[in-house]
């Protein structure tokens, strides 16, 4: 399992910085500026600037998960109990894991 505190801090971090690089696009194209430009008028730098930033710091959380949540789980992290989530209480937390060729040999009872 993996740590609950990275990876809400890894859920977040993403969840800004994926916003700050792709929502000043949107006005950009208000703007006017064409996609696909390799070269842009000066008065989209600012948009620009904020859009890099946010790829920067983005790619950056993508690096901290895998370094401090992927690794460090792979090397010898907690083993998931049967259920890990409190509430889960569908079929599937009713077989074992792996799940056998046959899940069910009779249907089961379903409420």
């Amino acid at each position: 399992m993996i740590d609950e505190r990275r990876g809400r801090f890894h859920f977040w971090n993403s969840l800004v910085w994926v916003n700050v690089t792709f929502f000043p696009m949107h006005f950009l194209g208000l703007a006017g500026m064409p996609r696909r430009y390799a070269d842009y008028p000066v008065q989209f730098t600012d948009f620009h600037a904020i859009t890099s930033v946010g790829a920067l710091l983005f790619g950056l959380s993508q690096v901290y998960w895998l370094f401090r949540v992927v690794i460090p789980n792979i090397r010898g992290g907690a083993p998931a109990p049967p259920k890990p989530w409190e509430g889960a209480e569908g079929l599937e937390w009713t077989v074992p894991s792996p799940a056998p060729f046959h899940t069910f040999e009779t249907p089961p009872l379903v409420k």
